[in-house]
């Protein structure tokens, strides 16, 4: 599976992750409402105060260190990766999933877990929105692909570095095409 697929993936499980987990928790609120009466508007305080720490945290149209680490560790290879991508999905994504249920899953006795949980969701998702494009940038430049190599779910990440297409651009400055 290319890395730049990997994180679009990531991005929107994420973002799929803190939908449903809002929605259990107003539906947990609404099960209970005189209980629960404060519970959504300080739940949606906490998601409009995530939403501007994603977005602060995301803003930069660089690679972050732990993937430029990551970028600069892969290993490289003339040939494809096997091509197993629901594999690596759960093999990467499993705390994700075990994360969401978890939380979702402990609405009824406290609704405000998955509230929180949602905030976190929304975080993630926001910080991560732009690595997809700074990783298909490198790509482009250097004329490589990176592929999530297949592991086991309790080790590190790595990738494959494979040939692929450089640019060719104009150069502005004297016409010469680089």
């Amino acid at each position: 599976m290319r890395f730049v697929d990997f994180l679009r993936t990531t991005v929107l499980l994420s973002a799929g992750a803190a939908t449903a987990l809002a929605t259990v928790t107003v539906l947990a609120a609404a099960s209970s409402a005189e209980a629960n009466r404060y519970l959504v508007p300080i739940a949606v305080g906490w998601w409009v105060i995530a939403v501007a720490v994603g977005l602060r945290l995301g803003r930069r149209a660089q690679t972050s260190p732990p993937i430029a680490r990551l970028l600069a560790g892969a290993r490289a290879s003339t040939s494809l990766p096997e091509h197993h991508p629901n594999a690596i999905l759960v093999n990467r994504l499993w705390p994700l999933a075990l994360f969401t249920l978890l939380s979702g899953g402990l609405a009824f006795l406290a609704p405000q877990i998955p509230g929180i949980a949602a905030g976190f969701a929304i975080i993630w998702a926001l910080a991560w929105r732009r690595q997809d494009s700074a990783v298909a940038a490198i790509e482009e430049r250097d004329g490589a692909a990176f592929y999530v190599q297949r592991t086991s779910p309790i080790r590190p990440m790595s990738l494959v570095r494979t040939p692929g297409f450089a640019t060719s651009r104009p150069d502005p400055a004297n016409g010469a095409v680089t």
